[in-house]
């Protein structure tokens, strides 16, 4: 367990598992808004995991408060992300706006980027499985999904930048930005689309930008040897 950041505040605890972008767009809100944590690295899907004593989901990421604290733990990356940009309103970038509709606009874009990551993974483990029993059919709607989602980013990013906007709503960078770059970052890092970078040029040149920031650096996936049996 690393800490992540020196100050007198009990940290708070980020339970991840290293290649998560899940975890990761966490990671970057608190790092910019300076919140003690520490990283608690596991794999959700080993015997040894700890992550069912905490989220009856058995999924990571989950933010575990001090036990002086007395809170439960809270799950799931964009619920996440909404504790801390509420929570911690006056620490570092706020990452929302405070107008309603662009808010809501953010929100959009971050269940659209977790939609695209909930696809990558159920395609993984499908192509997991013994050949004979993968489902094409399956893999393929996850695959309409990824490439959707990139599109749409794509897209995004194009007429942000037609407008002469660096961030994807509002002026500031926010949670929208934050899992957009994560999400295109775990495509990227998986070698989901090779090619990505030359077909959505000014996406690339947005990501890049962003992903060289301290913060973004810091966290990029680093992959984990599986050694039990999944599916």
């Amino acid at each position: 367990m690393a800490t992540t950041t020196t100050t007198t505040e009990e940290p708070l605890t980020l339970i991840s598992a290293t290649p998560s972008p899940f975890a990761r767009m966490n990671r970057i809100a608190l790092a910019l808004k300076a919140i003690p944590f520490n990283l608690q690295n596991e794999i959700p899907w080993e015997s040894t995991t700890e992550t069912p004593r905490h989220n009856p989901l058995e999924k990571l990421p989950i933010l575990i408060f001090p036990a002086s604290d007395g809170r439960s733990p809270v799950y799931d990356s964009a619920h996440i992300q909404e504790y801390i940009v509420r929570k911690f309103p006056d620490r570092g970038p706020k990452l929302v706006t405070g107008d309603v509709d662009l808010d809501l606009e953010i929100r959009q874009i971050v269940v659209l980027s977790e939609g695209c990551l909930d696809a990558i993974v159920l395609s993984r483990w499908e192509g997991r499985r013994e050949e004979g029993k993968q489902s094409r059919l399956w893999i393929d709607r996850q695959n309409r999904k990824i490439d959707g989602a990139m599109r749409a980013f794509d897209f995004m990013v194009s007429q942000r930048r037609k407008e002469g906007k660096e961030y994807l709503v509002g002026e500031e960078l926010s949670i929208a930005d934050i899992a957009v770059v994560c999400t295109v970052g775990f495509v990227d890092f998986g070698a989901l689309r090779p090619r990505w970078k030359d077909e959505y040029v000014g996406l690339k040149e947005w990501f890049e930008k962003l992903d060289g920031r301290k913060e973004f650096s810091e966290t990029r996936p680093v992959m984990f040897d599986l050694k039990e049996s999944v599916v």
